[in-house]
């Protein structure tokens, strides 16, 4: 198992992310340590670029942006998000 992601008894998800906001286009840019880095188009106001995360992860995982949740580091780059209903290998859902 890796290390920036954990399966939950419950079948939820929990990924490790390194966000980088204010990026030319959101994407997934590989691994950063312990972590997933996900360049975040949106800028770091007014929670733009934490809900630009969540519906960016949703998308991928191909669940409901409601099923997305930040654990922690809102206002951090470090982030930790929890996703329910994933059916993808997160792995997969990421690109790597």
């Amino acid at each position: 198992m890796s290390d920036w992601f954990r399966l939950e008894a419950d079948g939820a998800v929990t990924i490790c992310v390194h966000a980088q906001p204010g990026a030319r286009r959101t994407e997934v840019a590989g691994l950063h340590g312990d972590s997933v880095r996900i360049r975040v188009q949106a800028p770091a106001l007014e929670d733009r670029a934490n809900e630009a995360l969540v519906d960016f992860v949703a998308g991928r995982f191909g669940v409901a942006r409601r099923d997305v949740t930040l654990v922690s580091g809102a206002k951090s780059r470090q982030k930790r998000l929890r996703i329910r209903g994933a059916a993808l290998d997160p792995a997969a859902a990421m690109g790597l």
